[in-house]
């Protein structure tokens, strides 16, 4: 009897043709082929081809066996690490999937290319999917949870299925309507591209020009490009996974999201991980004063410049909830 799964129904290729589709999909992530099933109608398995970016990204944070380490490409990774964390918890987070605040179509589009240096793929696809998250968290549906399908899965093996790669752009249509952001997310490896080379220039010139800070172009390439990107998308997916099965909770959400002062740490105040399901139309995630929350900080600096504006606060009720039953207000 013959199937009509889409697994069946894909035709036959040869080792070419298979480069070739590989390649388009590299260069295009929103290439498809008539010929071949809709890839959010396949099974969750890892699609290795699909998946070689990120290999050879994980791969080249071997080199710096080879080139070793030095105070000055150490001390700008971690700065790249920082700032780029903060495109992603503070724009690709809190405002592309939340709209937690508003801002200008200059500022968001500068901020998505930022993000997008990170590795994690393009801003319409990143909020797509996070808001499917959040409408299916820990239940059946949602792609990326520890509860569902194990913490590996969870962490990293998500991303590299082929039935996560499309875009659901249906989900997003108050931001599918900039073809700027679309061009963003449907070539999204070449800011990544981009990036890489502009860390290769400043390490020749740093290299060239400034002998004494002693370190090389290989170097700098390595800790700013290949570790630093590296140790950003697992501090990023690390709230996929470890925030849903590590800390503690507060609210008695419809998930299993935690609080965790570690994670809070990496991430620059994503931490406050069941804060954040509880009320997840703030702009802010530590709700308490203590709660340390790098992000908030960030973009309240930004609102003072007049960058961004109308900061969505958590409500008086939500913070109540919150607190033990004898903190609470009459």
């Amino acid at each position: 009897m013959k199937s009509n799964s889409p697994l069946s129904c894909q035709p036959k290729m040869s080792p070419w043709g298979v480069f070739v589709l590989t390649v388009c999909r590299w260069l295009d992530s929103d290439y498809r082929r008539e010929d071949l099933p809709d890839p959010s109608q396949l099974p969750e398995k890892v699609n290795w081809q699909r998946t070689l970016p990120f290999i050879f990204l994980h791969l080249g944070c071997l080199a710096v066996f080879w080139v070793g380490i030095s105070p000055v490409a150490a001390g700008a990774a971690v700065f790249l690490y920082l700032i780029r964390m903060f495109a992603i918890t503070g724009f690709y987070h809190r405002y592309f999937s939340h709209k937690t605040f508003k801002t200008s179509r200059a500022v968001q589009f500068a901020f998505a290319v930022l993000g997008n240096s990170s590795m994690q793929r393009g801003p319409l696809w990143w909020a797509a999917t996070h808001r499917h998250h959040h409408k299916h968290s820990d239940h059946e549906e949602d792609i990326h949870s520890p509860v569902i399908s194990g913490f590996v899965w969870s962490h990293i093996g998500w991303l590299t299925s082929m039935k996560n790669f499309p875009t659901s752009y249906k989900s997003i249509p108050d931001l599918s309507k900039y073809p700027e952001l679309v061009f963003l997310n449907r070539y999204d490896q070449t800011v990544p591209f981009a990036y890489g080379l502009l860390m290769l220039a400043i390490g020749w010139v740093l290299e060239t020009f400034f002998p004494a800070l002693g370190l090389t172009v290989g170097q700098f390439f390595i800790w700013t490009f290949f570790i630093s990107t590296t140790v950003l998308l697992h501090g990023t997916l690390f709230i996929n996974s470890l925030a849903h099965v590590w800390g503690r909770r507060r609210y008695e959400t419809d998930d299993d999201s935690r609080n965790s002062w570690l994670l809070t740490f990496i991430t620059l105040g994503e931490g406050w991980h069941n804060n954040h399901h509880r009320y997840p139309h703030s702009v802010r995630q530590g709700f308490r004063w203590w709660e340390l929350d790098m992000t908030y900080y960030g973009l309240k600096f930004l609102s003072w410049t007049g960058l961004i504006w109308d900061l969505r606060a958590v409500p008086k009720a939500v913070i109540e909830e919150g607190l033990p039953s004898q903190q609470r207000s009459a």
